[in-house]
């Protein structure tokens, strides 16, 4: 038998240690190679997640961005505009992404603090424009009062009619700038300026009349039961509001169309009522008036606008002091109506005529047994009673018109009020040539002779209208 050579079976044997060794690296760097892959694999995954988050990031960024910018560009001019104009829309977030996030809320901060800083300022500097009119309107409303009573005084003193007239014209422009001045002083919390005594309302209203141009369109009823009366301290605050509901319903009306007055009673309290037959008013503006009127929040001159409309500001401010209250409404004439009411605890009282008569120049309220003062008769040597000195509540009117100017009252049915009606105004040249032609020069003691003798026919015509039952007008044209 051939034996195998040792050394042959040596290399057998290394041979097969280098396969076996071999196969194991192998092995090895085959699942090196895998794990390789897979590490590469999670590597890209995350590679590419990252990209899609930076992508992300950066498309958040620039919506942000246009946030801010639309913050600045559109929402806070819109926001500033807003606090003057309510009616003005702020737009909200661009991107509606952003709703509910802490980009919103901080966003919606920096609104806020921009909106109290405006308001603050807003009313910073309106506090002091108010403060500023307030002094000037104070100083100059005191110039008008002396040149008042200076006028009032020349109208004593000359009795020389054309003298007369110009000083009366005067007057009444004095009268109508007083007016606006004193109603924006009321507006920046001044005080109306003014203290009367106790005073008739149908005086009052006759007074608030007066200080009108086209007073003469303006036709009182009155229809209160009792001698009423407002007291001492309201009697200037109602009549700056009455004064400024019958400018705006004489403005806002033709000037051949009336303004009706009527004078009426309740049981808790008397209420002036004022109607017009002008253009009207649409819804939101009379909840615009109302809001004026009721007087409740601070008022900025800003939101008069441009030129500052008052009128209706001052009454609300008068209405939160006083405790009075106005109402405005579209009338059944198609104009406007405003109603005045004034509560009779505590702001009217009830006057003694007999130690404190009316004046002549108001209308007589209407009464059982009582004829208004336009169907009374006059006693021989009374003179009208439009040519009678003004009641002491109301401030000095035009001149009253002459005797020729009314005519006589038309018969009326039973039980319905009379009225008086006017004829067709003269101009005041005609006027003032008929005077100079008509009327000599007086002597000072025949223009004193005159006015006692005004003064004892006035008293006498009150005293017969109170004592002797009411005649026909018929019987008055006849007499």
């Amino acid at each position: 038998m051939t034996s195998i050579p040792e050394a042959l079976l040596w290399c057998l044997s290394a041979g097969t240690a280098a396969a076996v060794v071999l196969a194991a690296l192998s092995i090895r760097a085959r699942g090196q190679r895998a794990d390789l892959r897979s590490r590469l694999s999670a590597a890209e995954e995350q590679n590419s997640a990252t990209l899609h988050s930076n992508t992300e990031l950066s498309a958040r960024l620039r919506a942000t961005e246009a946030e801010i910018r639309h913050l600045a560009g559109i929402r806070l001019p819109d926001l500033t505009l807003a606090l003057a104009h309510p009616h003005v829309p702020v737009p909200g977030l661009m991107d509606a992404r952003f709703a509910g996030t802490e980009t919103d809320q901080a966003l919606s901060a920096v609104l806020e603090q921009v909106s109290d800083a405006i308001t603050k300022e807003r009313a910073r500097v309106d506090a002091a424009a108010q403060s500023t009119l307030r002094g000037a309107t104070t100083t100059i409303q005191a110039l008008l009062y002396r040149l008042q009573t200076s006028l009032q005084e020349m109208q004593h003193r000359y009795d020389d009619p054309d003298v007369a007239q110009d000083l009366l014209n005067a007057d009444f422009l004095n009268e109508q700038a007083l007016r606006r001045i004193q109603a924006t002083g009321v507006v920046c919390g001044a005080w109306p300026g003014l203290t009367r005594e106790d005073s008739y309302l149908a005086e009052l209203v006759v007074g608030a009349t007066s200080r009108l141009r086209g007073y003469e369109r303006v036709q009182v009823s009155n229809q209160l039961r009792d001698p009423i009366a407002v007291v001492a301290r309201a009697v200037e605050p109602v009549a700056i509001v009455v004064t400024e509901l019958l400018a705006n319903a004489l403005h806002h009306s033709h000037r051949e169309l009336p303004v009706t007055i009527t004078l009426q009673q309740g049981n808790r309290g008397a209420s002036v009522i004022v109607d017009d037959y002008g253009v009207g008013m649409h819804d939101d503006e009379i909840k615009a008036a109302m809001e004026l009127l009721a007087g409740d929040a601070d008022l900025l001159l800003t939101q008069l606008g441009d030129p500052p409309r008052s009128g209706f500001a001052a009454a609300g401010q008068l209405v939160r002091q006083y405790g009075f209250g106005v109402h405005v409404e579209p009338s059944p004439y198609g104009g406007v109506r405003a109603v005045v009411y004034i509560p009779g605890d505590p702001l009217l009282t009830v006057l003694d005529e007999s130690a404190q008569p009316m004046s002549v120049m108001a209308p007589l309220p209407h009464r059982s047994g009582v004829p208004d003062r336009a169907g009374s008769a006059l006693p021989t040597g009374a003179t009208p009673p439009a040519a009678a000195p003004a009641a002491p509540a109301a401030p000095s009117a035009p001149a009253a018109p002459s005797a020729a100017s009314y005519e006589a009252p038309a018969p009326q049915a039973e039980g319905e009020l009379p009225r008086r009606r006017r004829r067709q105004p003269v101009s005041e040249l005609d006027e003032s040539a008929e005077r100079t032609e008509s009327l000599p020069p007086r002597s000072p003691e025949e223009t004193g002779s005159r006015w006692a003798a005004l003064q004892r026919g006035t008293e006498t015509g009150r005293a017969a209208a109170q004592s002797e039952p009411p005649r026909s007008p018929e019987g008055n044209a006849q007499s």
